[in-house]
Formats: C-alpha cells, structure tokens, sequence
C-alpha cells in the first residue's frame, strides 16, 4: 500500500550504481594488465557481456561462477550477472581442490568465467562438477582441455550487440554468493542480496568511514574473490573513484610500480602486502607520492607498522570484517574526543578496531550469552547485526550455531570503550588461556612484530601440564641471524605483562597462511603438536 506523501519506494539494486558509474562518471577510468577503459566503455561491455549471458541460457536466480584474479573482466561480471537478476558466485582459487568442488557444487553453478591461466586447476575438477554446464575463457593463456563447451570471453563480447532489456529485479533478490574460507570445516556460503551490496557501498563511502571520492584512484589488492572483493567492485564506481587492478602478480615490486605509474590514492590489502612493500618505500624503490591511504583488514595491524607508514606521509587504516559482515564493517579513525592525544596514545587508538559501520549494532556477550557492559575492560565475543550483515549460511543447516535473533556471533572477543570504540583482542579460539588468564595471541604478535630481527610472527597456545597452556612464538627472522628466546623475552619485557612472555620461540621460513591470508594456526598447532615446554 502507498501512502500518499511518502518519499518514492525506488529499488536499492546494483543497476542504479551501474547507471551511474557509465554516466555521471563515464569518463572515469578501470585499468589492469589487459586493458584500460572508460567507465562508459565498461558500461558498454557489460551490457554485451549481459547479451551473452542471456544467449548461453542465464536465468535469473542461476549461479554464476568466477575463478578468476582481479581485472577488467572480472569487473564486468560484478554488474552484468546481477544485472540479468542472476547470482555472482566468486570462487576463491586458493582453496584446495575438494573445497573448490564443494563449494561450485553447494553453489550449484550454471556456468563458470575462468582466468586462462587457472584452466590447469579448473580442469582437475571439472570432472566432479555436477551442475556447470559451461564455461567461459578470460584471457590467453594454459590449454584448458577437459573443459567442455569453452567460449572465449572476449569472442563474446564482440559478436554480441548490448542487451536492449534487463529484466525487472527485486532489491531483496540475491546479487552475490561467497564463501568463508573454510579454516574450520567445509566453506560456508554467505548470500549477498542488491539491497544489501547497494547499503554497504553507500555506508563505505561516507566521510567517518572509508570516505572514497571522485578524486580517488583505488587499487583493491584484496582479491576479487576474498568477502566481495571487501565492496570496492560497488563502492568504488558510486562515487566515480577509479579502479586499479593487478592480475595475479602481488609481489611488492609490482604492488610498488603500479601505486607509482597509475597514481594510485587509496589502496586494500591484508598487513602481509604491506609489510612487504615497505622495505622498498624505506630505500626509496617506490615514491609513493599520491598514495595517501591504505585500508587494512584480514588481521590486526601491528602498530609498529602503522608508525612505519606515518614516517611515509601514508594513513594506514585498520579495518575489520568477515564474509557475513557484507564484507567491511568498521575502520579505526580517531574522533571528535580524540582530540588532543599525543602521537603515542593516537598510534594505540589507531591499533584497535574502531567504530561500527553506521547503520549496524555492535555488543559484546559473555559465555553465558548475556551482554557485557561497554567499560574497557571485560573482553566477550563480539555480535553485530544490521542491513548488510548475514542471517544465515546458504543453504546450510549449522546456522543456528553462528546466528540467534538476528545476531552474528562473530568468534572474536573484544573490549569495548564506553563511547563505542572497540578492539579486537583476539578470536575465541586462539585466546591463550594460561593459569585460568587469557592472553592475546593478536597482542602478543603485533608486540613480536616490532623486534627488528623478526618479519613475520604467530603465536599460538601450547599444553602445559602446571598452567593448561602457554605462548610459543613462531618467528620469521628479518635477517641472517634468528632472534633467540632470551632476546625476544627481554624485548618484550615492560611491553607485554611478564605472565605473557612466551615459554618457546620457533624459527621457521615462513608462516603458514589461510587462502585469504591470515595466519593458518590450525596448521601451526599440527606442525608443533607433541612440542614439550620447560
């Protein structure tokens, strides 16, 4: 029923930033490895890539998948299967090939874009892939024999004239599919709907947030296929920011020469890639010159390389989100009461996690399920709920256990300021807990990253038969020479509580990592499992 005198009820889809992307920004540009457009050139391949779509049997609700890096292409596909009303499915490609079948399958897939260079890994399992009917090439690249029938994605385009009618989508109809990357368990999927996607660009692009302009070229290092590419595909083109992307290659020296010859402004990505990067910005291989902010998720920031990038003239911005959260729900910027810390206490403030996204309830609960009090101190697992945060897994009947009265247990325990900032101090299930106290593992790690013989940092909960368990520290060494117990004890010591002194240090080559980057410590604790602790 419309009441006379009420504002229009216009539906929140994905054409509406389509439209104003091709537009009003039209002569923004998109550029990658293959190419670099218009954003009304894109807007002119989508609709051909909409044609295709349609001619290769695309109804709306199918699935559609992506197995694909980061690129014009995979762009398109972010308007033009939400466009004909379908659902975009990006598959993350670092999943080990049992998951990548389980999740396509779960999906049920129609139909599937493809890098060319990932066609050995989509051929492995295309045998077992029981609802995909057909695949799409994106770029030359490997044979990929064994997937049949194989169009050619630019071949399509070009046959193909724009489509002359999209149909009609309800804003609360599916627009995404994503999966969580399954460290526990299975994947699971998470349903991202147009209203959903429409609410998070707009909620990103305020000021108190992420705060993207026209003025902006952003480089989304964040993977297409990691939680939605974290909104960007969205958020980017609604205010006309220009897009950079890289393919395949994120190694530091080709991060640094893109941030350089494409004037990059704002660029996303987890710690690891700025870690990397930062030894070329200190000898002066990478300027850096426009780059001005970098949005920072997937694990905590540790605070020593926030410092590092302030000496740069560079705002590293700490973030937090999940697959279920749309993705990107908060950002540590200082506020109005902020005013007048010192750089110190500001470098502390900025480490934490921050504000909730407007729009979306944060609070914290006990093992009891009753809410904590907002003072600072008492640490419970962190639940949100909101617009553009999930209700459930797709299709999955574990939901109970994650969701409740429109909640989100998210599995991080945090600590929450009276005034609403808060900090992650660790997942539930990395927690430390040692003489019936719990220690953070992320505190522990951010304290361990500054050492200067240390580049990379995990630590993790071992047995111990007097205390249940204690820290051990898995260290990277920065150089030659690997940091030794004694020294790690005596540089954290007056940094840490002295009950949070590692009990053993472990030197390895690298940490393992989950395949969107955090730390694997599941596979940690198997690589230590039997260690005896003095």
């Amino acid at each position: 029923m419309t009441i006379p005198g009420l504002m229009q009820q216009t539906p929140l889809v994905i054409k509406t930033i389509f439209d104003r992307m091709r537009t009003i920004y039209g002569d923004g540009y998109v550029i990658s490895p293959e190419r670099r457009i218009t954003y009304a050139e894109l807007g002119e391949r989508v609709l051909k890539v909409c044609s295709a779509l349609k001619e290769l049997g695309i109804q709306p609700g199918d699935r559609v998948g992506t197995f694909a890096f980061n690129s014009t292409r995979h762009l398109e596909l972010y308007y033009a299967v939400p466009l004909m009303g379908a659902v975009l499915h990006t598959i993350n490609v670092r999943l080990f090939p049992e998951q990548i079948t389980y999740i396509t399958n779960h999906a049920e897939d129609k139909l599937i874009f493809f890098d060319a260079d990932l066609a050995p890994q989509l051929t492995d399992v295309a045998g077992d892939l029981h609802t995909v009917e057909g695949y799409v090439r994106m770029g030359e690249g490997s044979s990929d024999d064994g997937l049949a029938p194989v169009h050619d994605h630019d071949e399509l385009v070009a046959q193909s004239l724009p489509i002359a009618e999209l149909p009609d989508v309800d804003e609360n109809a599916a627009c995404g599919l994503c999966y969580t990357s399954g460290t526990t368990g299975m994947p699971k999927g998470v349903l991202y709907s147009h209203r959903a996607q429409w609410l998070h660009a707009v909620v990103s692009c305020m000021a108190d947030h992420a705060a993207y302009t026209q003025a902006d070229r952003i480089f989304p290092i964040v993977p297409l296929f990691h939680a939605f590419g974290w909104g960007l595909p969205y958020a980017a083109p609604l205010t006309g920011a220009e897009l950079v992307f890289h393919g395949a290659d994120n190694s530091p020296q080709t991060i640094g020469r893109i941030i350089d010859d494409e004037e990059v402004t704002v660029a996303a990505a987890v710690p690891t890639i700025w870690k990397e990067l930062l030894p070329l910005l200190d000898r002066g291989d990478v300027k850096a010159t426009t780059l001005k902010r970098l949005i920072v998720g997937g694990s905590a920031s540790p605070r020593s390389l926030i410092a590092a990038y302030d000496r740069h003239g560079i705002n590293l911005i700490q973030g937090w989100g999940m697959t279920e959260t749309g993705p990107l729900a908060c950002l540590s910027k200082p506020r109005r009461q902020h005013r007048g810390l010192s750089d110190d206490e500001l470098l502390d403030l900025r480490a934490k996690t921050g504000t909730i996204f407007s729009g979306l309830e944060a609070r914290i609960c006990g093992p009891d399920g009753s809410e904590l009090p907002w003072d600072g101190k008492q640490a419970g697992e962190l639940e949100v709920r909101g617009p553009f945060i999930a209700s459930a897994y797709y299709n999955d009947d574990t939901s109970d256990d994650k969701f409740h009265d429109g909640w989100l247990r998210t599995g991080d325990m945090a600590v929450v300021e009276p005034d609403g900032y808060f900090k992650i101090v660790d997942r539930a299930k990395d927690l430390v807990k040692s003489g019936g106290e719990w220690i953070s593992s992320v505190e522990l790690e951010c304290a361990l990253l500054a050492h200067p013989d240390i580049r990379d940092a995990a630590v993790v909960g071992m047995p111990s038969k007097k205390w249940d368990e204690r820290p051990v520290a898995v260290v990277v060494p920065a150089g030659e020479t690997p940091p030794n117990l004694t020294s790690i004890r005596d540089f954290l010591t007056g940094k840490v509580a002295k009950w949070w002194l590692p009990d053993e240090v472990v030197v390895v080559d690298e940490i393992p990592k989950t395949s969107v980057g955090k730390i694997d410590k599941k596979a940690i604790r198997s690589d230590l499992a039997g260690i005896e602790l003095p």
